[in-house]
């Protein structure tokens, strides 16, 4: 696994370069065929598109995709059109256009969600158990870091 940045890294100066990612897929949308995955490591959240009309990947591996997967991809930097900045992010100006995915690992479904304010309700118990996962949840991360 090679990759040219973090997912925290990349901003508007990167507009055009072509960047390697290799994360966690902490979220995935699908607006009509295109799909938009927030792709997480440990510096960082940086949103992907998976445009079919753009790409050559095919349809059927995509499908497969859930939250906790591993990937690795290769593509552009662009900036994200006006209305959709999210100014939560960091990397919120700018996505990458995939050209290249590699699927290291299907997650099995996760027994709790990781965002905080969820997890936080879920028996301590259950939690304890899949440490593994309670630790990616950003307070823990931030609390190793």
């Amino acid at each position: 696994m090679k990759r040219t940045h973090t997912c925290g890294e990349l901003r508007e100066c990167n507009d055009g370069q072509s960047v390697s990612l290799v994360g966690w897929i902490d979220s995935i949308r699908d607006h009509g065929g295109i799909l938009f995955v927030d792709l997480r490591d440990r510096e960082g959240l940086t949103q992907i598109l998976f445009d079919p009309h753009a790409s050559s990947i095919p349809q059927e591996p995509l499908n497969q995709l859930k939250d906790e997967s591993v990937i690795e991809i290769t593509g552009k930097v662009k900036f994200r059109s006006e209305g959709t900045v999210n100014h939560k992010l960091q990397t919120g100006a700018i996505e990458v256009s995939v050209a290249r995915l590699t699927i290291h690992n299907i997650s099995d479904t996760i027994p709790f969600p990781l965002e905080d304010e969820k997890a936080d309700k879920v028996n301590e118990d259950l939690r304890l158990t899949h440490r593994y996962l309670d630790l990616r949840r950003p307070r823990n991360l931030n609390r190793l870091k």
